[in-house]
């Protein structure tokens, strides 16, 4: 309210070219924007890096839902190669979609886009626990209880239902045998891959690069667990670069198969891997977490170390320059622990967050390239993602799950006014304001003096106000607890006068914005004069500008023949020198 960048190309080139579809047209290969793979799923073992608390608002479809409809987020997702689609999910597990609906990817049932959010009854009173999106897009959708959905782009079996045919709804997918339940996915560009509850991997789709690891590049129509080294290993993660694939395992081990042409899979050379090969250079580190970017990966120890490899032509390795890495390099060597790394596969920017809170990003943020990790303001990596990413889509399903827990600024509005925890009332028209003095104290000047001198309101538990009505003084004690004013332009004027008297400055520009934004032909000549009175310069050049605008209409209120002479010939002795007389 207060007016108070020579290495080889990033990109990851085809190993075959894409099968003739005669319904749908994906993107040329590679895709101009890769996909991302975001989950809830906590890892046993392991600490959960998905749960952070952040404001959706900041992302901007989320711009088009009211205050009361972001209050019922839990969970969300905003992805699609401009970051026009967005799936969200209740506290009471209703699962909505927005968007541009490209390839059918809201799951609405057809491919009409829309700026309302649509309900998928489908998925109702399911609990997500992961989610992840391709670059057509398709959707992969693992819930608590271990079932699996998918939709939208199948050009490429995607979907894995066996077919190639767009899927307008959520379907249920089968992981065979017994049908096991998903913990996990993750999505390619055009391939897709699950991690089961008993920690095997499984894989589908597009395969011109091996990256389903299946031993060849035919396109797999339906899951196929992936075996070779991962035989005999229990996965905890997986994550998917363009067209790739990568597995951590429950020592501390990582896996990676598929496309290699810029170093992505970390196993020292660029030759692609039809089958998982193992990163040998990080024998004897435990992985903690890893991720994979459009062409590069991040992983960290268990002690808090961050290697990176791949892709760099953006410097999204955070090496200081611009040359690809095909075997992990450490980075950040200089900074304290890292405790989160981020980074998606629709961009080429990277994050990490250390011990202390600090937020780190490089690579690729908002068209310039950062070589070298750099120290933002931000609180969380999901906010580089949304203020600096490009397109602004999430790294992970964001989670909103609050816990009844409340902000100090929350706690400090619903306690404003409570009988039951104040220590201090203010009497004002016979009415009662309930505060706290604590309150008080921090947030106003005026108070503090009050209650820390000998004035006699510090020895008393109830204060009278005469000098204000009870609408004014309601809304300035209010103010100190919110930050927020609500009143007309008629009342604002008394709170200007207020706020003058407790030389409270900035509750003086918010009165003078609320009188800027409610003037009229009826109150701009009450506006001026009050503007006058209470030395609000500003707000007087404003009024008086109005006034002689509209100087017919103003000239024949109430209120401009009721103020005293004095004041009535300085006006039109001023709108005079300004010419507004003249014919």
């Amino acid at each position: 309210m207060e007016r108070c960048f020579s290495v080889s190309r990033d990109d990851s080139a085809p190993c075959s070219p894409p099968p003739p579809h005669p319904r749908v047209l994906p993107p040329a290969f590679p895709p101009s924007s890769p996909p991302s793979a975001l989950t809830a799923a906590p890892q046993e073992g392991r600490p959960c890096f998905a749960g952070a608390m952040v404001d959706v608002s900041k992302w901007p479809l989320f711009s088009l839902l009211s205050t009361e409809e972001l209050a019922t987020v839990r969970q969300a997702c905003v992805f699609g190669n401009s970051a026009n689609e967005a799936i969200y999910i209740t506290h009471g597990n209703e699962v909505f979609a927005f968007g541009l609906n490209s390839s059918g990817c809201l799951g609405t049932g057809d491919s009409l886009s829309t700026i309302v959010p649509k309900k998928l009854d489908f998925l109702r009173g399911k609990k997500v626990a992961s989610l992840s999106y391709g670059s057509g897009p398709h959707v992969l959708l693992a819930t608590e209880d271990g079932q699996l959905f998918a939709w939208g782009h199948n050009s490429y079996s995607q979907l894995g239902n066996g077919t190639t045919n767009q899927g307008l709804s959520p379907l249920p997918v089968a992981i065979n045998p017994l049908n096991k339940k998903v913990k996990e996915v993750a999505c390619g560009s055009h391939h897709s891959v699950a991690l089961t509850l008993d920690g095997e991997v499984f894989a589908w789709g597009y395969n011109n690069c091996g990256q389903i690891g299946s031993g060849s590049t035919a396109n797999q129509p339906g899951p196929r667990k992936v075996t070779g080294c991962l035989q005999g290993k229990t996965a905890v993660s997986v994550t998917c670069g363009q067209t790739s694939s990568m597995a951590l395992v429950d020592n501390g081990e990582v896996y990676g198969w598929g496309y290699n042409g810029n170093g992505q899979l970390g196993i020292g050379n660029n030759g692609n891997q039809l089958t998982p090969c193992r990163l040998a250079a990080l024998q004897g580190m435990c992985m903690q977490q890893v991720v994979s970017g459009y062409s590069h990966c991040l992983a960290l120890t268990d002690e808090g170390l961050l290697y990176a490899w791949g892709a760099n032509t953006y410097g999204q390795l955070g090496t200081g320059n611009k040359n690809n890495h095909l075997s992990p390099v450490l980075i950040m060597v200089e900074k304290e622990r890292i405790v989160e790394v981020a980074a998606c596969h629709s961009t080429h920017t990277s994050a990490a967050k250390t011990q202390s809170g600090q937020v780190y990003m490089w690579g690729q943020c908002r068209g310039q390239s950062i070589v070298m990790p750099h120290l933002t303001h931000f609180t969380t990596t999901d906010d580089v993602f949304a203020c600096f990413a490009t397109p602004p889509v999430m790294w992970r399903l964001m989670s909103m799950e609050r816990d009844d827990f409340m902000t100090v600024a929350e706690a400090l509005r619903k306690e404003f006014d409570s009988p039951e925890t104040s220590d201090l009332k203010f009497s004002v028209d016979g009415k009662c304001i309930h505060v706290h003095k604590a309150v008080l104290k921090i947030r106003c000047e005026h108070f503090r003096s009050m209650f820390r001198s000998q004035w006699t309101e510090d020895q008393q538990d109830v204060i009278e106000i005469g000098q204000f009505s009870y609408p004014v003084y309601r809304s300035f004690l209010r103010f100190l607890y919110t930050d927020t004013v609500d009143l007309p332009p008629e009342d604002a004027i008394g709170l200007l006068d207020l706020a003058t008297s407790y030389c409270e400055n900035r509750l003086k520009r918010l009165c003078q914005q609320i009188i800027k934004r409610g003037i009229n032909v009826e109150n701009a000549f009450t506006l001026l004069s009050a503007a006058i009175q209470y030395d609000a310069e500003d707000l007087e050049v404003f009024c008086f500008r109005f006034c002689v605008n509209h100087l017919t209409q103003v000239t024949q209120t109430g209120a401009f023949w009721q103020v005293d002479g004095a004041m009535l010939k300085e006006f039109i002795s001023k709108a005079s020198r300004c010419g507004a007389f003249k014919n």
